[in-house]
C-alpha cells in the first residue's frame, strides 16, 4: 500500500539527474535498506545499467526483492523500468561530439546559430540559479575559514574539472596565497602530494564519472590528516564521503554538452572569499598560516 501511495505522490524521474535529485531530496525519510541500495545505485551506476537484479542485490548488500522495493518507492513499475534510466544515461555519456552535434542539428538549434547560444546561455543561468538554492551559506563561510588557515592549498582535479584547478591556481597566484596544483607532465603527482600536511588543506573536484585518479589523491590525503573541501555533484559522490566541507553542483547540459557555469562561480568565489578572510585574521592577529 505504501509502495502505491509513493507512485501517486512522487514525480517519476525519468533522467538521471532527476533521479539523484530525488533520492538525495528524500534521503532523510527513505528506510535505510532502500537508502543502502540506492546509495550503492548512484556511486555504481554502470553497474546497474549492465548487472542483473541478483548480481547488483549481491553487490549492495541487500536482497532482490529490496530492489523491486526501491523501484516502486521511486514511483517506477518495476526494478527493469528503472534501470532504464541508468541505461539511457549511459547511453549519453558515450555519446561521441560528432554525435551530439548530430542531435543538435535535429533539434531547433539546427539552422540557427542565435539558438544554439541561446540554449548555452539558458543552460548555464539554470546552473547558476541552481547553485543560488542550493548552496548553504554557513558551509561556505566554514571553508572559507578552513582554507583561509591552512599553509598551502592543495588542488585535485583532473579532466573536465581541471579548468577549475586552473583557475584558482590564476587566482590565487594574483591573490599571494600559497598553493599547489597537483598535476604534473612528468608524472610526479605523488611526490607533489606527499608534501601536503595538516597543517594545509585541499580543494578537490569531480564529476560524475568520477576521475579514479582525483578520488585516489584526496582519499590519500584525507587519511594522513589534511582537511578536504570538495566541489562535487552529490551526497553519494566518493569525494563527498571524507571531505570536512563539499559543495554539491548540478549543471544542466544542452544537447548533451555539459559547460562548467555554476562551478566556476565557486572557482572564483573561494579564492577572493578566502584572501579577505586571511586579510581579516591578519589583522586580528589570528592568522596562523603564515607562521
Amino acid at each position: 500500500m505504501d509502495d502505491e501511495q509513493d507512485k501517486q505522490t512522487v514525480r517519476v524521474p525519468r533522467d538521471f539527474d532527476s533521479l539523484r535529485s530525488v533520492i538525495i531530496d528524500r534521503k532523510s525519510t527513505m528506510p535505510k535498506r532502500l537508502m543502502q541500495v540506492a546509495a550503492y545505485a548512484l556511486s555504481h551506476p554502470d553497474e546497474i545499467a549492465f548487472g542483473t537484479a541478483a548480481s547488483i542485490a549481491a553487490a549492495a548488500e541487500v536482497q532482490p526483492s529490496t530492489l523491486v522495493r526501491l523501484a516502486h518507492h521511486l514511483g517506477f513499475g518495476g526494478f527493469s523500468d528503472l534501470q532504464t534510466v541508468f541505461r539511457e544515461r549511459l547511453r549519453d555519456r558515450n555519446l561521441s561530439y560528432e554525435e551530439r552535434l548530430a542531435t543538435l542539428e535535429k533539434g531547433a538549434a539546427a539552422n540557427s546559430e542565435d539558438e544554439l547560444l541561446n540554449g548555452f546561455i539558458a543552460a548555464a543561468g539554470q546552473s547558476v540559479a541552481r547553485l543560488a538554492q542550493a548552496i548553504d551559506r554557513n558551509d561556505f563561510s566554514s571553508a572559507v575559514s578552513l582554507l583561509a588557515r591552512a599553509e598551502t592549498i592543495f588542488l585535485v582535479a583532473k579532466r573536465r574539472s581541471y579548468p577549475l584547478a586552473a583557475h584558482m591556481a590564476y587566482a590565487f597566484g594574483k591573490l599571494g596565497i600559497r598553493h599547489q596544483v597537483i598535476a604534473s607532465p612528468n608524472g610526479i603527482d605523488a611526490e607533489i602530494a606527499a608534501f601536503a600536511t595538516p597543517r594545509d588543506s585541499v580543494i578537490a573536484t569531480s564529476f560524475a564519472p568520477y576521475a579514479t585518479e582525483s578520488v585516489a589523491q584526496a582519499q590519500a590525503l584525507h587519511e594522513r590528516g589534511v582537511p578536504i573541501v570538495a566541489i562535487t555533484d552529490s551526497a553519494f559522490s566518493p569525494l563527498a564521503a571524507f571531505a570536512s566541507h563539499w559543495f554539491e553542483v548540478a549543471e544542466a547540459d544542452y544537447g548533451g554538452f555539459r559547460s562548467l557555469s555554476a562551478s566556476m562561480v565557486l572557482a572564483m568565489a573561494l579564492p577572493v572569499a578566502i584572501a579577505e578572510k586571511r586579510r581579516s585574521l591578519d589583522r586580528s592577529g589570528k592568522n596562523t598560516a603564515k607562521e
